[in-house]
């Protein structure tokens, strides 16, 4: 039967890799999740303990096992409209704000995991079009990116099952904006899907190629990298952004001493941040 104990040199090893590979910084006292990531790999990939799996990884012959455990390590639960906040300020504020533009809305979705963030863009957009018919006659285009191509395979599909369809999604919009597939299944409608293009990204690479944004949502991102990564990555998200462009961020992250770019406006419900 396979251990899945890591002695504490695996650890440190571990540790100092996914930081160089993703950025991601773990505790000294984080065992316990790299356990919990890790352990079904170990049947998958036919090795005896935790610790050979680790040790296969560091190996950079291991593509495959490297690629399986690094989207392991990322892959985050995600809800449906996560804090909704950020969504009506979407439609009540920047929506009406940047409808007057002679160019293509552009909004990127920094960290889309399973999709549900790019999607409840998308039907935020088309609730606000509903009402106001005609604006953003250019188009409007999302972005959706993730280091996980797995991630980005399933987003691409757009099936979800029940559960993940209870987590934030309201009877209403699951109606409006997806189609039935099977009992246990449902898909995102073609008109949501077609709004939405996913690519695979590094945040500590360059956006270059990504091109420009009015809006940027980097929520729930910032928290697993260290100081320095974070000024990196806000630097980079600086400079995607269009004049006065517009940045979301978690609940729960700042930024306070790492970046001065921006203007925080406080709304009435939640924080969006301005590029000043």
């Amino acid at each position: 039967m396979p251990t899945i104990q890591l002695d504490d040199k695996s650890y440190q090893q571990f540790k100092a890799f996914l930081e160089q590979q993703c950025g991601i910084v773990l505790g000294d006292s984080k065992q316990y999740l790299v356990k919990s990531r890790l352990s079904p790999l170990i049947k998958k990939f036919q090795v005896a303990t935790l610790t050979e799996l680790v040790a296969k990884t560091l190996s950079p012959i291991e593509r495959q096992l490297r690629a399986a455990v690094i989207d392991a390590m990322t892959t985050n639960e995600t809800l449906w409209f996560r804090d909704e906040y950020p969504f009506e300020l979407l439609k009540n504020k920047l929506l009406p704000d940047l409808q007057q533009k002679k160019t293509p809305l552009k909004i990127w979705s920094a960290a889309s995991s399973s999709g549900q963030e790019p999607y409840s863009i998308a039907m935020t957009i088309l609730e606000y079009l509903h009402i106001k018919p005609g604006q953003f006659y250019r188009g409007t285009h999302i972005i959706g990116t993730d280091i996980s191509q797995t991630m980005l395979d399933h987003c691409k599909q757009g099936h979800y099952d029940n559960l993940a369809l209870s987590r934030g999604l309201s009877a209403k919009r699951r109606s409006q904006f997806f189609d039935t597939v099977d009992v246990n299944t449902s898909k995102v409608k073609d008109n949501v899907k077609s709004m939405v293009n996913f690519r695979q990204l590094n945040l500590l690479n360059n956006y270059t190629l990504l091109g420009s944004f009015d809006i940027v949502f980097c929520r729930n991102v910032l928290i697993y990298f260290a100081p320095e990564i974070k000024a990196k990555i806000l630097s980079q998200i600086y400079d995607a952004l269009n004049p006065k462009g517009y940045l979301f961020l978690g609940a729960s992250e700042s930024l306070s001493g790492i970046h001065n770019g921006f203007e925080m406006l406080r709304c009435n419900p939640g924080i969006v941040y301005q590029k000043k």
